[in-house]
């Protein structure tokens, strides 16, 4: 068994044996964010049986995923980075998945591609939870008009998403994330990295978007 896939199952061994622990059911789905590695490298995984993979980058998930995906129709491509605008038109032939939706000019521009080609991607709210300038997403308070607006433009919004502030216990903000999502009536929540997976779980993250601890280091 390659390495990833030995790397993947630990993970939902521990994921299923704390979840067991803290009396929780519902065990999240995890996204193998593939950014950067090789094909070969992920190969092991499709055949696996895998088929959830983040890519942050839309010219690099073009290049290695649209011939892939042709051959399994069941794979799932999520769009984990920043997404700019100019890009869209061709990330909504490729992604199944944004998860970094935080403005009202990102929304429409979303909803006016893929109505072009019929399609109806399943779209994240990226949110700011731990109101850092430095990164993206849209503050606490101004989410609920974003989703109303993307109800209006007939984007189909399941859920939030967050990245926490680095080098500091992270749940806090998983529980805040989880009240919000479950004030808004959202079902899925993306949240949870190699470094905090665990916590994120036990938090009702339903996607986790896992890494290193799957195809090791990045260099």
């Amino acid at each position: 068994m390659h390495r990833t896939v030995q790397n993947l199952n630990v993970i939902k061994k521990f994921i299923i044996s704390h979840l067991k622990d803290q009396s929780i059911n519902k065990i999240p789905k995890i996204i193998a964010v593939s950014k950067t590695f090789s094909m070969e490298k992920i190969l092991p995984l499709i055949e696996y049986g895998h088929i959830d993979f983040g890519e942050n980058k839309v010219q690099e998930a073009i290049d290695k995923w649209t011939v892939i995906k042709q051959k399994n129709p069941n794979i799932k491509i999520h769009m984990i980075g920043k997404l700019q605008t100019n890009k869209v038109k061709f990330a909504v032939k490729l992604f199944d998945y944004i998860h970094s939706v935080d403005n009202a000019k990102l929304a429409q521009k979303i909803s006016d591609e893929q109505s072009k080609i019929n399609k109806k991607i399943k779209i994240f709210i990226q949110v700011n939870i731990g109101d850092e300038d430095q990164k993206s997403g849209i503050s606490k308070n101004k989410v609920f008009d974003l989703l109303s607006l993307c109800k209006k433009i007939n984007l189909e919004v399941i859920g939030l998403m967050c990245l926490p502030p680095a080098n500091v216990d992270s749940s806090k903000y998983f529980k805040e994330m989880n009240l919000l999502n479950h004030e808004l009536q959202l079902s899925e929540l993306s949240m949870g990295m190699s470094s905090d997976y665990l916590k994120a779980s036990e938090n009702f993250s339903t996607f986790l978007r896992i890494g290193s601890s799957i195809f090791g280091q990045r260099y």
